[in-house]
């Protein structure tokens, strides 16, 4: 693992301290101060880590860290933990931060960090690539995350522990029995696609019941159609989804259903027959994100074997103004760190936790994260290491298609994506009821 000098410079944050929105309350007081640059963090007593009930994983790298690469910064600074259950944190963080009592770092909800949410207009959430930059550990951190983060969250402010790509993961033996390669544009996916019907196998499976893995490839064609700043401009405002270069994914979508190239049953299948439908060579494609690799990874899930795994970019739209090597990508649930209390010893500890966290969690945990895997990673799988490498090449990522939607019209797409795919409403139906959401709720 790597190490570092000990260095004690801090970042100056350059948050106001606003008394703004309902958490102003807790926007002063003595943790921090302000002056011409900004807020600057004072250390805490512990370095108190609040993470989710539903994730232990994060908890035990930070203390196997804490045991081991980040020993120093431990001593300079004891991690704590303290736990919430995820559907509770909004509440929860919010409750605490009213109270002058948010932890060090932190899960938070999604809107609550935002360049308009009530944690960061009260100057409640550090700027980490202002404090990795002044501490010299920021090109830990990958390009493609940043993306990812950036575009989430209006800003650099969460840790990306987790960080998971979406594309196409096809059966390599099932694409050389008939002849086939990665296709390189839609057209050519729907020309693999109809050959494989042809053959009696089932192209592609997905959940269908869950409504999102449709709109995850109804919003790709959209990205790859229409350009990776597609959904920003429906959030701003300067497009609708009534255009048509937006219908145009959804009618690619229903036409790849109304083919047959899901499969019989599809709407009503869920995700884990989904995922045993590829992993037992009964489908040839499912389009999923990169966190199917624990199944991949089981033996006892995994029928075809992960060498007959491949993964491949969803295609290009011949004509459009997205790029095949602009990934679809999350970086897991946000971790933020408490701007009032981002002093020396805190940037210290998120420092070399930059430097260290992606390899150890690759090694220890298998998980992919949003950060440099710094030293040799042993006895993981081919198919693991050949995502984080890809992962390690990208430079630019896009969202997936509700991921600046309003809770409301989030909900929508999902339910209203079975009966687009089933033939009960129309493309240009489907897109109007959901921009007449986003409308109503914006």
């Amino acid at each position: 693992m790597n190490t570092r000098p000990r260095s004690r410079a801090f970042a100056a944050l350059g948050l106001t301290l606003a008394a703004v929105m309902p958490l102003a309350a807790c926007a002063g007081g003595s943790g921090a101060s302000s002056g011409d640059d900004g807020a600057a963090g004072t250390d805490p007593e512990t370095f108190t880590v609040m993470t989710a009930n539903e994730n232990p994983v994060l908890e035990a790298q930070l203390d196997a860290l804490a045991a081991g690469a980040c020993e120093a910064e431990n001593e300079a600074l004891p991690i704590e933990h303290q736990k919430v259950a995820q559907a509770d944190t909004v509440q929860k963080v919010t409750l605490l931060a009213s109270q002058d009592a948010l932890p060090t770092h932190t899960i938070a909800g999604t809107a609550l960090i935002r360049p308009d949410g009530d944690l960061n207009a009260a100057g409640l959430v550090g700027d980490l690539q202002a404090a990795l930059e002044e501490a010299g550990t920021w090109d830990n951190v990958l390009p493609a995350a940043a993306s990812t983060v950036e575009q989430v969250y209006g800003g650099m402010y969460s840790m990306p522990y987790q960080y998971n790509i979406e594309g196409i993961f096809y059966n390599k033996q099932i694409f050389a029995d008939n002849g086939l390669e990665e296709p390189q544009t839609w057209d050519e996916l729907i020309e693999a696609s109809a050959t494989l019907l042809d053959a009696g196998i089932t192209p592609m499976t997905e959940a269908g019941a869950n409504g999102w893995p449709l709109t995850r490839i109804m919003g790709m064609y959209i990205f790859r159609n229409v350009g990776p700043d597609a959904m920003a401009a429906i959030r701003d405002g300067e497009a609708e989804l009534t255009d048509p270069e937006y219908v145009a994914g959804a009618e690619a979508l229903a036409e790849y259903a109304e083919a047959g190239y899901f499969g019989e049953g599809f709407s009503t299948r869920d995700g884990d027959t989904s995922s045993n439908m590829f992993l037992t060579g009964q489908a040839a494609m499912t389009y999923d994100g990169t966190w199917l690799l624990s199944a991949i990874t089981d033996p006892e899930r995994n029928q075809i074997g992960g060498e007959n795994v491949g993964f491949m970019p969803f295609p290009e739209v011949e004509g459009g103004a997205g790029s095949i090597d602009q990934y679809p990508a999350n970086a897991g649930a946000p971790m933020i760190v408490n701007a009032k209390q981002f002093g020396p010893k805190v940037v210290d500890w998120i420092s070399c936790i930059a430097e260290n966290y992606g390899q150890q969690a690759l090694q220890d945990a298998g998980v992919i994260s949003g950060f440099k895997v710094n030293g040799e990673v042993t006895d993981i799988s081919e198919n693991t290491a050949e995502i984080q490498e890809r992962i390690a090449g990208i430079d630019e990522t896009v969202l997936w298609f509700e991921a600046l939607f309003d809770p409301k019209s989030n909900s929508l797409a999902s339910t209203n994506a079975t009966l687009l795919t089933t033939g009960q409403m129309t493309p240009e139906d489907y897109m109007a009821d959901l921009q007449a959401s986003i409308d109503a709720n914006s």
